[in-house]
């Protein structure tokens, strides 16, 4: 397992003052590239064979959100290696060692060159841990769709949501989602504090500087679904948010 501390920023925070959902994606991508360069296998080295780890899928568990000033500590492992495909758990606590945060995800190795997912290499099994998974449903690669969907206006893909990779970052997707769903009323409180419960997220395919991303929203009961998409309607990105059922519409 490896672990790193923190203190959750000003500038990490939504408006109410708690850790931001994209925030929240940061600490646990910082978590693992911290943990991928303490292992010599940081951006440099992965950088110079022309691979890079990406991610396919997340599915995140939420207890309570920390606030600002808390002091967190993060903690991520990888538990499965099987061809082309890991699985790795994380752990937000907070400072007495309570349980913040579970989350589940899916990597993948990509050639730039051949520019397609490849088989694990063995150098890479050094990221293996004999921690055991966390108990949670299995993390899928595909989020199913029910319903009719309302389109959001379109956005598109500025330097600001690009990463080291050229591409947009994985959690730039959840931060479009989040902006098509800022005037959703069904996902607020009284008070006005977002009550989102789990994230699950599919990535399907990368946007690139100056694409066009359109959002299409599905709506259940305490869920939520944003489908990302290019204007021809091929997915990049399906991210769900699932509510606590307190929060839940009620009938007329």
């Amino acid at each position: 397992m490896y672990e790193i501390e923190s203190r959750v920023r000003y500038s990490e925070c939504d408006e109410f003052g708690s850790l931001s959902l994209v925030g929240l994606i940061n600490y646990l991508q910082d978590c693992t590239t911290f943990h991928s360069e303490d292992i010599g296998r940081g951006v440099d080295y992965m950088k110079h064979r022309h691979i890079a780890w990406l991610i396919a899928a997340w599915q995140i568990e939420i207890e309570r959100l920390p606030h600002f000033g808390e002091h967190i500590r993060v903690a991520t492992w990888c538990h499965t290696m099987a061809r082309t495909l890991a699985s790795r758990n994380f752990v937000i606590y907070d400072e007495e060692g309570t349980e913040l945060i579970r989350a589940d995800s899916q990597w993948f190795v990509y050639d730039f060159d051949a520019e397609r997912p490849v088989r694990i290499a063995q150098d890479q099994l050094v990221y293996l841990s004999d921690e055991p998974p966390l108990n949670m449903p299995p993390t899928k690669r595909r989020i199913k769709l029910e319903g009719t969907a309302q389109e959001a206006p379109s956005l598109v893909v500025t330097e600001a949501h690009l990463d080291s990779n050229r591409h947009v970052n994985n959690a730039q997707y959840l931060g479009m989602a989040v902006q098509a769903l800022a005037a959703d009323e069904s996902l607020r409180e009284h008070d006005g504090t977002p009550d989102i419960r789990r994230i699950v997220i599919a990535y399907q395919r990368q946007a690139y500087l100056g694409d066009v991303v359109v959002p299409h929203i599905y709506h259940q009961q305490d869920t939520c679904s944003i489908d990302l998409t290019t204007p021809d309607g091929d997915s990049y990105a399906t991210v769900r948010l699932e509510l606590a059922p307190q929060v839940a519409g009620t009938d007329a």
